[in-house]
Order: C-alpha cells, then sequence, then structure tokens
C-alpha cells in the first residue's frame, strides 16, 4: 500500500475514532448529571484525579520502548527490535508493580486522613471504586509498545480501529450502568471489564500483524534496558505536565469555587475542546509514517507531512472557533439540560484556546517522532505549573473567567517554546514551515511521494 492510501486509511480511521471519543466525553454527561447531580458528579470528576493520574504515566516507559521499536524496525533491524519489545514488556511490568504499590500508599494516606470522608460519596464506595479504575489503568501500561507492532507493520488504521472499538465499548457499558441506576462502583466494574477483554486481543491480534515473533525470538538487553529506562523517565515528563494541567486546574477550582464549579469548569473545557478531538485526528493519521520516515532517514518527506499536518490542522481550528462560537452556548444548554450557568467570557476564553492548541500540539509529535521527548516535556512541566498558579490567583479575583485565564496561558506559552524547537528538530525554520507549507497546498493534487 502506498503512503498516500496509508494516510488516507488512518484518516478515515482516526475519523471514527475521534467522533467515538467525542461521544465518549460528551454523550454520558447529561446521564451522569441526571443520575448523580450535578453536586454528586463534580465529586466524582475530583474523585477520579488518581485514576486519571496514572492513565497518563503510561505514556512513559510504553512510548520509550515503543518508538524504539518502530525507529529500529524500519531502519531493518529486526532482531533490535525484537530485544526491544522483550526489554520494554520487562521494564514495563515492573513499572506497573511500582504503579501498584504507589497507588495504595496513597489511597492508604488520603483515607487515614479521612479525605474521602470530606466528599458527597461515601467512603467506601469512593475507594473501591477508585482502585477498579486504578487497576483498569495499569492495564493500560502497554498499549504503547502493542500499538508499536501496528504502526511498524503498517497497519495503524487496523490499530486505531480496534482501540476505537474498545473506546465504544467503554461507552455502551458506561451508559447501561447509569440507566440501570447503578452506582460509580458498578461503573468503574464495566470499565475493568472492558479493558480486560480489549487488552487480550489487542495484543494477540499485534503479534500476528508484525509477524516478527515468528522469526525472531527477543532477549532481555541491559543495554536496551538502559536506554529505555532514560528514556521513559524524559517521557514521564510529558504526562507529568497533563496531569500538573488538568488535575491541578481542576483541583484549584474544587478548592477555591467549590464542586458545582467543578462540573462548570470541566464540562466548559470538554465541550470547548470537544473540537479538538476533529484536530486530534491528524496525529494518528500522520504520525505512524511520520515516524517510519524519520526511521528510514527519508527526511525530506518527513518535512512535507509536517508541513501539511500543521497548516491543515490550524485551517480546521479556525473553523471549528467559528462554529463553537455561534452554536457552543446553544448546545451547551441543551447538554447539561440548562443545570449550569456559564458566563460567557468563560466560553469565548477557552475556545480561543484551539487556536494555539492546534499549533504546538502538532508540532509536538516530531519529538516522539525522534524519540527526543525530554525538551517537550520540560516546557509543558514549565506551561502547566504556571497555568496552575495563574488560575488559583485569578480565580480568588475573578472566580470561573480568571480560571479559564489561568487554563488557556497554557496554550499561549506553549506555542511560543514548542515551535521553534520543532521546526529545528524537523531541521527546517518557522519562515520555511509557512512558505513551504503553503507551496505544499498549492500543489497537493499534484503530491506524489518518494516511497511506497
Amino acid at each position: 500500500m502506498s503512503l498516500k492510501k496509508r494516510v488516507l486509511s488512518n484518516g478515515l480511521a482516526s475519523v471514527f475514532q475521534k467522533g467515538i471519543r467525542v461521544l465518549e466525553q460528551l454523550f454520558l454527561v447529561p446521564f451522569f448529571i441526571s443520575a448523580w447531580g450535578a453536586a454528586y458528579y463534580g465529586e466524582w470528576l475530583t474523585l477520579t484525579i488518581i485514576p486519571s493520574i496514572i492513565a497518563f504515566s503510561n505514556l512513559g516507559f510504553g512510548s520509550a520502548a515503543a518508538n524504539s521499536f518502530v525507529l529500529s524496525y524500519a531502519a531493518g533491524r529486526k532482531q533490535e527490535a525484537a530485544n526491544i519489545s522483550k526489554t520494554g514488556i520487562y521494564i514495563i511490568t515492573i513499572m506497573v508493580f511500582v504503579a501498584m504499590m504507589i497507588s495504595s500508599i496513597a489511597i492508604f494516606t488520603l483515607d487515614h486522613f479521612h479525605v474521602f470522608d470530606k466528599s458527597l460519596i461515601d467512603s467506601q464506595e469512593a475507594i473501591l471504586a477508585v482502585s477498579i479504575l486504578i487497576f483498569a489503568q495499569l492495564l493500560n501500561f502497554y498499549l504503547q509498545l502493542i500499538e508499536a507492532y501496528y504502526r511498524a507493520a503498517e497497519k495503524a488504521a487496523l490499530s486505531i480501529n480496534l482501540i476505537t472499538s474498545k473506546a465504544a465499548a467503554n461507552l455502551g457499558a458506561g451508559l447501561l450502568v447509569l440507566l440501570l441506576g447503578y452506582g460509580i462502583v458498578e461503573f468503574a466494574i464495566s470499565q475493568l471489564l472492558v479493558m480486560l477483554v480489549f487488552m487480550a486481543l489487542y495484543w494477540i491480534k499485534g503479534r500476528q500483524v508484525i509477524g516478527l515473533f515468528k522469526i525472531h525470538r527477543g532477549q532481555r538487553d541491559n543495554t536496551i534496558l538502559k536506554a529505555i529506562t532514560t528514556k521513559g523517565l524524559s517521557y514521564l515528563m510529558l504526562p507529568l505536565w497533563q496531569i500538573i494541567y488538568f488535575q491541578g486546574t481542576t483541583f484549584v477550582v474544587r478548592i477555591v469555587l467549590g464542586p458545582e464549579a467543578v462540573a462548570i469548569f470541566n464540562t466548559v473545557r470538554t465541550l470547548s475542546r470537544s473540537f479538538n478531538q476533529v484536530l486530534y485526528m491528524v496525529e494518528p493519521t500522520v504520525f505512524p509514517e511520520l515516524i517510519n520516515q524519520i526511521g528510514r532517514g527519508d527526511w525530506k518527506t518527513a518535512q512535507k507531512i509536517f508541513r501539511l499536518a500543521i497548516l491543515g490542522v490550524f485551517a480546521l481550528s479556525a473553523v471549528g472557533f467559528v462554529f463553537l462560537a455561534v452554536f457552543g452556548l446553544w448546545f451547551y444548554g441543551i447538554w447539561t439540560n440548562h443545570e449550569l450557568e456559564v458566563p460567557q467570557a468563560m466560553w469565548y476564553l477557552f475556545i480561543s484556546g484551539m487556536l494555539l492548541n492546534a499549533l504546538w500540539y502538532t508540532t509536538e509529535m516530531v519529538f516522539r517522532a525522534v524519540n527526543e521527548p525530554k525538551k517537550m516535556g520540560l516546557y509543558g512541566v514549565i506551561a502547566a505549573a504556571l497555568s496552575v498558579l495563574l488560575t488559583y490567583l485569578l480565580s480568588h479575583q475573578m472566580g470561573l473567567i480568571g480560571a479559564a485565564i489561568g487554563a488557556v496561558s497554557l496554550d499561549l506559552i506553549l506555542v511560543f517554546l514548542v515551535m521553534p524547537e520543532g521546526c529545528k528538530i524537523m531541521r527546517m525554520s518557522l519562515k520555511g514551515l509557512l512558505v513551504d507549507g503553503f507551496n505544499d497546498f498549492k500543489s497537493l493534487k499534484k503530491l506524489h511521494f518518494n516511497r511506497p
């Protein structure tokens, strides 16, 4: 299959995936509010901070092993790729047990200080539900490495479709639980069951697709282990800043403005970022091909892919901004059954962040494509810490509008930090990105990639 056809297949699969993702983020919210109430739902969002932190952390060692695997496989070093897979599974398993210990200590400590008793949710139910969700997220640690099998085999679209089926199953299971009137424990169990079935099937199919392990038996390699560990620690900075930002701003709003404000803040952020899911379709569409071209040393093709991705995503974000500015608040009222009142200024601030997010988020993938995540992680941590601090200070002064300003500040900071460095990695200038990118668009119909 040619590069164009693979990109198209990846794109179609991403469209379906993001459609399900939008449903996953938006569809259940009215059912949550109807079944549990706005304040109770806000407490549940606060409570899920712990498993959310665990979910973000799977991007560390898994990503280091996965990207190393694809780059080695694309370069023709098949035995090295098999060794990376074996060693990667070993280090990820160790991290699963470490995460289990840390999570147990965290839950025990919070319970000891009666943190769960201060919630609207029963403390024992809260502890049980959070523990189940944590276990489900720990299984997800292996996802990145298994996904690399599909990417290396140039079957990224199949991987995307399988992951989409899992998201759809999560959505269906969660909806069933809410319609039947069950609580948080049953909801957590439904998500765990979906994860167990999916990971087993995804792993089996991935090994069949790559076919590598029929010929090459991987060996644990201490040199590779050291390299993955070093890269993994750098990759951990990527989820770290996301934890600081998403969970930190949620926690700050809860402390300063209360549980109902959390429900407003998170639902507005979710809906305002709903169109981002359309933008994020570009990354899984082009990233598998970008990393393969870099692995083969074809920088000319890689640069063209990157330029088209950046300008295409920004154009889509402009369309999304206009659409949400006109129809967003109207839909928000219907979506939340008119139970939550949102300041207009807060809404427009959040959707403005989409334009900035389109630029830095698309650029971020090049750090992973060359398996050099350290600078991106550092930039993210700096921006996230400043954003949480601004959210805290401005929430005291301006309420929810101040919280929105603090949240959007992250996108502005990252544009100025990430884009120049990303262009440097791709061996081009910012001026070259714009000039050559527009030329690429003009000649898009005549565009031919060099490699099949």
